[in-house]
């Protein structure tokens, strides 16, 4: 994809510059507004829920509605999801105040850096082998602080109607699990829409983010939590990763109608 709107793109016309503007004013005073509350429970000592509620609040800025289905388990649970863009953050984060595991540039992006490490996001160098060990390491350490971690181990994004295979790295961790986790599949379905809100091709980040943030229209989300299983059923972490993509492909096929997912 190149950096110029396609046809499929729906235009951004006169007001969608307006709508960036009064989007990125309420962000910020959302951001304000639970940053206040997130220093007051951490100051009495309680754990906040507001990283999460933030996200929530961004998908909602961004005309984003989110339905879900299935039954969502709270703790002791390993997500893993197909990957459209990164909107799929403030939807899952904010329905499952999960943690996430994003690849290491994000780290120094100004202010979403600054929120992913708020919220307990793990950093992944795709290019360092040999810190894969850390990286499992800070993995169970968020596990064991009973916190949802969500992954997206197809390693980049599609625009909904494929799914590429996943990459079992990250599934080290749960070999052997800890404290009894369950894996949990999530399947994102944006009614056929992918095409205009995934992060596909090569278009950039910041021109991906104006449109989005320009976008007029609703940009409705099914977002499905899959049957968990026990990773002790697995003989090794290929085995897990295989049987979360297995439970996505057969629900992604089923929204599209039947039609046949790889």
């Amino acid at each position: 994809m190149s950096t110029e709107d396609p046809e499929s793109y729906p235009p951004i016309g006169f007001f969608g510059p307006v709508r960036f503007m009064l989007r990125l004013i309420a962000m910020f005073v959302l951001l304000g507004l639970c940053l206040v509350v997130h220093v007051a429970y951490h100051l009495v000592g309680l754990t906040s829920p507001w990283p999460a509620r933030f996200l929530y609040g961004i998908a909602w800025i961004l005309n984003i509605r989110i339905a879900t289905e299935g039954v969502a388990l709270k703790e002791d649970v390993f997500y893993v999801a197909n990957h459209l863009s990164w909107i799929d953050i403030p939807i899952i984060g904010g329905v499952t105040r999960s943690a996430f595991v994003a690849k290491a540039e994000i780290r120094k992006w100004p202010i979403t850096g600054w929120l992913a490490t708020m919220n307990h996001t793990v950093f992944v160098s795709r290019g360092d082998r040999l810190g894969v060990g850390k990286q499992i390491e800070e993995l169970k350490a968020a596990i064991e602080e009973h916190q949802p971690v969500t992954i997206f181990p197809e390693g980049t994004t599609t625009d909904g109607t494929s799914l590429l295979p996943f990459k079992p790295s990250l599934f080290a961790v749960l070999v052997p699990p800890p404290r009894g986790i369950r894996v949990q599949p999530i399947m994102l379905d944006f009614n056929g829409l992918g095409q205009e809100v995934g992060w596909i091709g090569t278009e950039g980040a910041l021109h991906y983010t104006w449109r989005i943030m320009c976008r007029r229209d609703v940009i409705p989300v099914r977002m499905v939590f899959l049957t968990p299983f026990d990773p002790t059923h697995c003989n090794d972490r290929k085995e897990i990763a295989q049987t979360a993509r297995e439970q996505i492909r057969r629900a992604l096929s089923a929204s599209l109608g039947g039609k046949s997912v790889l």
